[in-house]
């Protein structure tokens, strides 16, 4: 099984200061399986350049250089997909990472998701299972 993460856990686990931080980096470090979509990487970057942490996109990098998290791109499938959850779910205002995790997490058939951010992904309904399981 693969632990696919959402923005919110992995800034989390790269800011001391994030009140998700010690739940977030516990997680993280007790897994070898992390997989981070490539759309996070940017949207972690907008975050911690937002909220001043710039060691935060370098630790990411680090990570990735390392091995100790993996980056998915995105298939030519997984952006129809998402295209589709940003549509079906517009009312609701499923951005496009969001949509470009499920999609991966579908196209991988991965049922775990972890995140912050429950209110979105509870809400979408997967095509590969009933629902997703979250954590932390």
């Amino acid at each position: 099984m693969t632990l696919i993460c959402d923005t919110g856990v992995v800034y989390a686990a790269l800011v001391r200061s994030d009140r998700f931080h010690v739940a977030c980096a516990e997680l993280l470090a007790t897994r070898d399986d992390v997989l981070v979509p490539a759309p996070v990487v940017v949207e972690v970057d907008g975050l911690a350049q937002s909220r001043s942490a710039p060691r935060a996109t370098e630790m990411l990098l680090a990570s990735i250089d390392d091995g100790s998290i993996e980056v998915e791109d995105i298939e030519p499938r997984d952006y129809r997909r998402a295209s589709e959850l940003v549509r079906r779910y517009a009312d609701f205002r499923l951005g496009f990472v969001d949509a470009s995790i499920v999609a991966i997490a579908e196209r991988l058939e991965e049922t775990t998701i972890a995140t912050l951010d429950r209110r979105h992904f509870s809400v979408v309904k997967p095509a590969h299972c009933e629902a997703f399981t979250f954590v932390p």
